[in-house]
């Protein structure tokens, strides 16, 4: 692994999304990286925010507007697009969504994790709340701040970076285009490919869940109208 390639998919929710990319690039890094903030069909006048960001942050951005005329979530074609750029470079992908904040040694205590473990195909950040207590979607890792630990369940990739040797082993072409996510596939296809996949609770990172996609808050708040708009409106496929 020679370098990142660090990218955020993003719908809207630009606030954040500024906090997010000021927080990559603010990152204390000894690797070579590139970042690239795709562009999920944000409304016109966020479409320009982010264009203005752009010029004057440094980060690369891709209008998904320009190349599909699929509705968001196009979040398959993103990790396409990477994955043939990342093994191009020999580079990592390493995934930072658009309602996470990094540390400064964030990214690269990931990679630094990544390369100390030649059987990793996934090392992810346990994600925190505003209080530092684990929150969504780690529930089942509220013991783990401190230490690094394989995990049998799934990494989000709320930030995650996903190794040149899983990259060569597992063709994305493969997942199925029926699903809007793919964070759960790729990590049981990574344990069937033989990585082992880490949750490196000494790497927390700040999470607002679902902020680019508030009707997701349903599942918190009235769970019965959000299995409702799930299943009648074929939102939200894992």
């Amino acid at each position: 692994m020679k370098s990142l390639h660090i990218i955020t998919p993003v719908k809207d929710s630009i606030d954040l999304t500024l906090k997010t990319a000021a927080a990559v690039l603010g990152s204390k890094l000894n690797v070579p990286f590139t970042y690239t903030i795709y562009n999920d069909f944000s409304t016109p006048e966020n479409t320009a925010r982010l264009e203005e960001a752009s010029r004057q942050m440094g980060f690369e951005l891709v209008n998904l507007a320009d190349i599909t005329t699929t509705p968001s979530p196009n979040y398959l074609l993103v990790l396409r697009t990477t994955r043939r750029r990342a093994l191009d470079a020999d580079a990592g992908l390493l995934i930072v969504e658009s309602d996470v904040v990094v540390r400064p040694d964030t990214l690269q205590g990931l990679f630094d994790g990544a390369m100390e473990r030649p059987d990793c195909g996934i090392a992810a950040s346990v994600t925190v709340d505003g209080d530092g207590a684990v929150n969504y979607p780690y529930g089942f890792a509220k013991d783990v701040l401190g230490r690094v630990e394989k995990t049998k369940k799934h990494c989000s990739f709320c930030c995650s970076l996903l190794t040149p040797a899983l990259l060569r082993a597992f063709d994305f072409d493969l997942l199925n285009p029926e699903k809007n996510w793919f964070d759960v596939t790729i990590s049981h296809e990574s344990v069937k490919c033989g990585f082992a996949n880490y949750l490196f609770g000494t790497l927390p990172v700040l999470h607002c869940p679902h902020s680019s996609r508030p009707w997701k808050q349903l599942k918190y708040t009235n769970p019965i109208k959000y299995y409702w708009k799930k299943f009648t409106h074929g939102l939200d496929k894992i």
